[in-house]
């Protein structure tokens, strides 16, 4: 009898126990509905040791894909985004967890607090959603050998193609799906490398292996350097951030960037650069150039601490030896003589056979409005007289003010107010909009803009 008492009493004090453990057990930090629907590695043939055949000596691209939280018509025709990040050699993690996936590390300040909160403005809410960390060696992604880290758009573009050709296998139904390549910052020159190299390599391949390309789109991009390296003064000044005895500090020294272009020393180039956002950092005291509005600088530390967690890699298919960084230092290296190098020729050919959309937060000191829109009136393409000369419409959405669109044919241009060089942070349901109503070609991005042409100029054009 007393034996019975006695374990009766056990059982009960451990039951009691695994309540009490259950109820103090933190929450996952990233919790089922937040996995991707598919993460994992896509391999990478090997460039410079072409007889590597050994998966530990291969490279690899890793990726997040998130299907469309609502499906609006048959999933084999529903639109799938690709997301590249910028650097050259920040993790498209960023992207994911801080700015347009469909859940964002939540602002803390400490690591217990971190969280996720669900993204009104996730811009898989109708598309499907991958993010790949490019080049290799960026983020999660591995690269064999530092030699096998691209230092030109051109093995950027064939890393990719492999990336996306492997992550297309995947699914049948992932073959017909209209693809967008998108991306911000120093994407601007890897989004029109990989479109410019899948238009050129499709017609070599047979249908079934063509990757159907509908577009890009470029956010606050760095895509003709030489000519946007040259507006950082005009622009600060006419903000009233400098005066005009630092506006001719500041010019002299972009000048000097572009002769060394011009001479092709392309590494002095971009020390140059870096100079010349060195200057202007300094002249103007701002927290940071990616929005003069901030008092400090976008947290992306947080989205680095959070992928530090071993549960979350567990969950992301990531080894939990590997250590993420947000920003590589050496395919930052890899990429230096790259930099000043201008990708406006493939934009050229892109808008051409596909549609193109730039877009900028208009608080953006780094890659601006301005900077784009003078490297854009340069464009060789038949359409640009037209394009130059179509309204630039107010752009609303729910009935208040969120910037402004031009478009003319294939080409669009949008300015989103209260945004700096992370549009998707700071405006989420604004960017949302503006994503879905390109790829959709609905609102101010529908397909007839000609009678936005002043009458009389139509004759001459």
């Amino acid at each position: 009898m007393e034996s019975t008492t006695m374990a009766k009493l056990i059982l009960f004090i451990s039951l009691l126990h695994h309540i009490f453990a259950s109820s103090t057990q933190s929450p996952p930090l990233l919790p089922k509905e937040a996995h991707p629907t598919k993460s994992g590695y896509l391999p990478i043939n090997p460039t410079v040791n072409t007889t590597t055949t050994n998966n530990k000596n291969r490279s690899f691209i890793f990726y997040t894909f998130y299907e469309a939280q609502k499906v609006s018509s048959t999933l084999s025709e529903t639109p799938l985004l690709i997301w590249l990040q910028g650097g050259p050699g920040c993790s498209s993690m960023l992207g994911n967890f801080l700015e347009l996936g469909p859940w964002r590390v939540t602002n803390s300040q400490t690591q217990e607090n971190i969280k996720l909160e669900p993204n009104p403005g996730s811009w898989n809410r109708i598309f499907g959603l991958l993010f790949l960390d490019n080049p290799i060696g960026t983020g999660f992604s591995i690269a064999s050998t530092p030699q096998e880290i691209p230092r030109n758009q051109s093995l950027v573009a064939e890393h990719l193609f492999q990336a996306i050709t492997g992550f297309i296998k995947l699914d049948p139904l992932f073959k017909e799906r209209p693809v967008y390549i998108t991306g911000e910052s120093y994407a601007g020159k890897y989004v029109p490398a990989i479109g410019y190299y899948i238009l050129k390599r499709n017609p070599r391949l047979s249908v079934s292996e063509r990757v159907n390309l509908r577009g890009v789109a470029i956010g606050n991009g760095l895509t003709d350097p030489v000519t946007q390296v040259t507006t950082h003064a005009v622009n600060a000044y006419f903000l009233g951030l400098i005066n005009e005895k630092q506006k001719g500090e500041l010019e002299k020294a972009q000048w000097e960037a572009v002769e060394l272009v011009k001479m092709g020393n392309w590494s002095m180039a971009t020390d140059a650069r870096n100079m010349v956002l060195h200057m202007l950092e300094n002249m103007t005291g701002l927290a940071t150039l990616y929005d003069f509005t901030r008092k400090v600088p976008y947290e992306t530390n947080l989205v680095t601490e959070f992928l530090a967690y071993g549960e979350v890699k567990k969950a992301l298919g990531v080894s939990e030896s590997m250590v993420y960084e947000e920003c590589s230092d050496v395919v930052e290296d890899a990429l230096h003589e790259d930099v000043m190098k201008s990708v406006k020729y493939m934009v050229e050919f892109l808008v051409k056979k596909t549609r193109v959309l730039l877009y900028q937060g208009h608080l953006d000191l780094r890659d601006n409005v301005v900077s784009t829109e003078a490297w854009v009136k340069k464009m060789k393409w038949e359409g640009i007289g037209r394009f130059l000369l179509a309204e630039r419409k107010v752009w609303k959405v729910n009935d208040v003010l969120a910037g402004y669109v031009q478009k003319w044919g294939s080409l669009s241009h949008a300015v989103v107010l209260g945004a700096g060089h992370l549009v998707p942070t700071d405006q989420a349901v604004n960017s949302q909009v503006m994503i879905e109503d390109w790829v959709l070609e609905t609102g101010l991005f529908g397909k007839d803009q000609e009678e936005d042409v002043p009458p009389h100029f139509k004759g001459s054009l």
